[in-house]
């Protein structure tokens, strides 16, 4: 999982980027932070009801909310993960890009249109529709709050490593400094955009993520006269893996326990993202489930175009730039490849070309960054306000514009508790998280949502074991994994949450996914059938008349 890797070692050649080009790099940085201030406040005025602030009041088209989903989605580990993991492992590496891709079809043929179609602004909505409303919604709660902890906490090291790192910031204190205005801006998206202010930056970090990208693809390209051929022949040569570069087996064809670590991780890839509640979410903000399906098959498009070009970003940083075992690339487990290249397609370091090349990757990594930040807050905020506050604390007794205020002094909470875990998670390989979030969302929140949806059977217990079975597996699985403890680098360091030296591992794997995900299943079908509650099935029918045809929708929008 290191390919997803946040560590404060995201060094981008802060160095090449001394004091002649750092003006160049602050002045975009500010530019990107400006123009999404900008967008947030436009969309702010435009905030007046609930389903304006969770659900941009369900007025966003179809490509509109594919270019947002593609902007929640294609996160900092898609952006420099991926192609650092093409860079320093080839075909191997190309693997997590299919891993996500395919993710889109189980989201596209189970859940967008069905979800947009029974629910209304949270994951808790589709589950209680036919069952008992306070522990179906703190339990679907809970695991969007510990999803989006883990997923967010992640992001924000990511950010503050980033932007200190190519400010040339070095002392802790600025570091920290940082991380917190990082926060300040997540916090200020939400409480003032809400959903509106939250699409909108992420349809402009798409669109500067996919032109950047673009932009360094052709610039590589042409310095191979755009022959693919000769790019990756080029890539597998300098590589010092000859062939095998370019062939499976060399990243995860070394044991039958890494082969299988990558089967549990492409399966929590494959089927988290359907149960990731960030993206769940923003199949609300379209105003008709042909529009659900439409956001999902431009997301695919867009996604698609995206992880075939880190192709060239991750073989053209193996064919220019250094990727040996000393190198500034392996140093940071692959996260500089898509900067570092950058800078070579720009003419190199210390070159004017180069610094232009690499402050823009930069700062469209901190787009990216911030836009998911963004988005998971206000996931976090609105599953708080609406489930916990509005269903289970007031009972439902609760005025939108108290919801509303509720969600806004949530975010305020949930964006100071990040902030505060990020600033010691510095020294922390927090990769973990990254890997948690998915797993814990294919064990917990996907389970739920089908047996839901297809099962008649489906009850409450049902759903909150399945929740609380999956999340509690994914949890303990991963903490007692080499993640955590026992795993060690080739210079004796530790590669673990914990010191080298430390080992309380006993599960193998580094990704729970292949045991959590069945784990979730099983829970939600063994608390179904040892229950006698038959209350939800009686609903069952309308669910599915709903789900299937978008009948009563509406009427639930008003309720």
């Amino acid at each position: 999982m290191s390919v997803l890797t946040y560590p404060a070692a995201i060094s981008l050649a802060s160095a090449e980027t001394a004091a002649p080009h750092r003006t160049l790099t602050i002045v975009l940085f500010l530019a990107v932070v400006a123009v999404t201030l900008y967008v947030t406040l436009i969309a702010s005025r435009q905030n007046k009801t609930a389903t304006d602030y969770y659900a941009a009041g369900r007025s966003f088209s179809g490509f509109q909310n594919g270019m947002a989903i593609s902007g929640d989605y294609m996160s900092a580990a898609s952006f420099l993960g991926i192609s650092g993991a093409i860079a320093l492992s080839g075909y191997d590496g190309f693997l997590y890009s299919i891993g996500f891709l395919v993710a889109w079809l189980v989201a596209l043929l189970l859940v967008a249109e069905l979800l947009r179609n029974s629910g209304r602004f949270t994951l808790a909505d589709q589950l209680a529709y036919r069952m008992r409303q306070r522990p179906v919604r703190t339990a679907a709660a809970v695991s969007t709050l510990g999803v989006s902890i883990f997923y967010l906490l992640a992001q924000m090291v990511g950010a503050g490593s980033l932007v200190a790192l190519l400010l040339g910031v070095t002392s802790d204190v600025a570091k920290n400094l940082t991380i917190v205005i990082v926060g300040a801006l997540m916090i200020f998206y939400v409480t003032v955009g809400g959903m509106k202010g939250t699409t909108w930056v992420q349809i402009v970090k798409a669109a500067l993520l996919m032109g950047g990208t673009i932009l360094v693809s052709i610039i590589v390209l042409a310095k191979f006269g755009f022959n693919l051929s000769e790019l990756l022949g080029t890539a597998a040569e300098n590589s010092g893996k000859g062939d095998a570069f370019l062939e499976p087996g060399l990243r995860y064809g070394g044991s039958l326990t890494s082969k299988i670590d990558f089967l549990s991780l492409s399966l929590a890839l494959v089927l988290g993202t359907a149960g990731l509640p960030h993206i769940l979410i923003r199949f609300y903000t379209v105003p008709t489930s042909r529009a659900a399906r439409t956001s999902v098959s431009w997301a695919i498009g867009i996604i698609g175009a995206f992880y075939l070009l880190t192709l060239v970003l991750g073989f053209g940083a193996a064919a220019l730039v250094d990727t040996g075992p000393e190198s500034q690339i392996a140093q940071t487990a692959g996260n500089v490849a898509s900067p570092l290249v950058a800078q070579a397609a720009g003419g190199g370091a210390g070159s004017t070309g180069g610094a232009i090349m690499l402050a823009l990757i930069s700062a469209v990594a901190f787009a990216t960054i911030l836009a998911v930040v963004a988005g998971l807050t206000l996931a976090s905020a609105s599953s708080f306000a609406h489930d916990i506050y509005a269903h289970v604390i007031k009972r439902g007794q609760v005025t939108e514009r108290q919801e509303v205020r509720a969600a806004r002094v949530a975010a305020f909470i949930i964006g100071g508790v990040s902030i505060l875990l990020a600033i010691p998670a510095q020294r922390l390989n927090v990769a973990f998280l990254v890997a948690l979030a998915f797993a814990v969302a294919a064990s917990a929140n996907l389970p739920a949502v089908i047996y839901n949806l297809f099962w008649k059977r489906f009850n409450t217990s049902g759903a909150v074991w399945s929740i609380y079975g999956g999340l509690a597996s994914a949890v303990l699985l991963v903490f007692f994994s080499p993640v955590v403890s026992g795993k060690v680098n080739p210079d004796g360091s530790s590669a673990s949450l914990f010191p080298a030296g430390v080992d309380f591992s006993w599960f193998p794997l580094d990704n729970p996914g292949l045991l959590s995900i069945p784990l979730g299943f099983f829970f939600g079908w063994l608390g179904t059938v040892l229950s006698k509650d038959s209350e939800a099935e009686e609903k069952y029918a309308e669910l599915e008349v709903r789900s299937l045809t978008g009948a009563g929708a509406e009427a639930a929008i008003r309720h």
